[in-house]
């Protein structure tokens, strides 16, 4: 008898360290942050066949789409007990943003666990983190004997850290796409700071602009008019005027931060290069900077663009100005409904709720992700990411998740894809679809 207790002793020593390496959601949470996809080299073969691996263990059926050589989509499917029905996408990219390694506390594709349990990661937030929660939820509610209704795909898409153009937009155009006959998207959200998840109904267009000035050169000793450096000056303290304008609305509390138009500036290039830096008495010729302008879907377009031409690059002052990249806004704004009308929002915030969470007021999200891509077909695509009491650091320094709030949110994803997965009602009608 004792000799039995010691070996069940020594057991329950096995299954403690060894078999939560492969069975624990942290420990896969960890691993999948350790596969460096960071842009502009992302190792998307090893996330592949680490995601492939998980379909495997979860019994999905799985496929690799790519559009681009080397650029895989991975496609898992949970078939539905209704086909008829239309279909739920559960949405993620695979890649993430470069992180400068030597400003983080700890490595940033380590995934080290503090003693508070944060866990340190380039991706924990952004967005790593719900790709998993999709299928650690979707392992729960498989181990309870849950069946959907509706059939259920999870898509890990690349290149959404620049742009999604080889990823969710060759996607959605696809008709491979098509075949999925999906009726809801689910996408990234933010983290909150507070105990409220925030949920994202629209998103702001990005206009990279560059404006540049030119002008007479001269020595560094003379005082003129008109030259390239004093032009473009001029331009940039206009858009600091008008960017602290629409700060100061997010200050005052009478606006989020995606219902105002923010703009960046992201480089500033001039001068005379010289074998040691810069030739410092020559004024030169011409100068020019670059800006990040984010304008949300319930702005008018024409008046910003009225601004920049007349205020920000007057071609009085020998200015001139292009976009880098630039969305059409001239249509009719691309929103999801975010009330009743739309059942998939109302069933998001009911199944947030009876697992626990509390919901904010619905939001525009301040910068892009792919969800445009299904919006634009006429989708309803909602941005969620359950980090509630989390500052939000995507894209930051030492990016963290706490372990206990990703633990979380794979309950509150398991209440979501189940009353998604359930739901027998019909989709938007098409009146509804108008505005998503």
């Amino acid at each position: 008898m004792k000799k039995t207790l010691i070996n069940l002793f020594f057991l329950s020593l096995l299954f403690f360290f060894i078999l939560p390496t492969k069975q624990n959601p942290i420990t896969r949470f960890q691993e999948y942050l350790q596969i460096n996809t960071a842009q502009p080299n992302p190792n998307y073969s090893e996330s592949t066949k680490f995601l492939i691996s998980l379909s495997k263990s979860l019994n999905l059926e799985s496929q690799i789409i790519e559009f681009v050589k080397g650029k895989p989509i991975i496609l898992l499917k949970w078939v539905g007990k209704n086909p008829k029905l239309s279909s739920i996408l559960l949405n993620s990219h695979t890649d993430v943003v470069a992180a400068e390694h030597h400003k983080w506390n700890y490595p940033p594709f380590k995934a080290h666990i503090d003693e508070s349990g944060d866990i340190y990661a380039r991706g924990s937030q952004d967005m790593k983190c719900v790709g998993l929660q999709y299928l650690e939820a979707i392992r729960e509610l498989k181990s309870s004997g849950f069946e959907p209704i509706r059939t259920v795909y999870v898509s890990f898409v690349p290149d959404e850290e620049i742009g999604g153009h080889d990823g969710a937009e060759k996607f959605a155009a696809s008709d491979e796409f098509e075949k999925l006959n999906v009726g809801i998207v689910l996408d990234e959200g933010l983290a909150s700071p507070n105990e409220n998840y925030r949920l994202f109904y629209a998103e702001r267009c990005p206009w990279w602009l560059v404006i540049k000035a030119t002008g007479a050169p001269g020595h560094g000793s003379k005082l003129y008019d008109n030259s390239a450096m004093e032009n473009l000056l001029k331009s940039i303290e206009s858009v600091r005027r008008f960017r602290a304008s629409q700060f100061d609305l997010v200050k005052a509390g009478l606006k989020a931060q995606g219902e105002v138009i923010s703009v960046n500036m992201a480089f500033l290039k001039a001068g005379t290069p010289s074998p040691t830096g810069f030739v410092m008495n020559l004024q030169p010729s011409e100068a020019e900077a670059g800006f990040d302008i984010r304008v949300p879907p319930t702005a008018d377009p024409k008046s910003l663009e009225k601004r920049i031409a007349e205020e920000w690059a007057p071609s009085s002052r020998n200015m001139t100005f292009e976009f880098k990249q630039k969305v059409d806004m001239s249509g009719k704004p691309v929103l999801t409904a975010a009330d009743e009308s739309n059942p998939w929002w109302a069933l998001l915030e009911g199944a947030i709720k009876k697992a626990g969470g509390k919901v904010g007021r619905p939001e525009i999200f301040p910068a892009s992700t792919d969800a445009r891509y299904f919006r634009d077909l006429g989708l309803p695509a909602i941005g969620f990411s359950p980090m509630a009491n989390t500052p939000v650091l995507l894209h930051d320094h030492n990016e963290f998740l706490n372990e206990s709030e990703y633990l979380k949110g794979i309950k509150i994803y398991e209440s979501v894809i189940k009353a998604y997965a359930s739901y027998h009602g019909k989709p938007m009608d098409d009146a509804s679809r108008e505005e998503l």
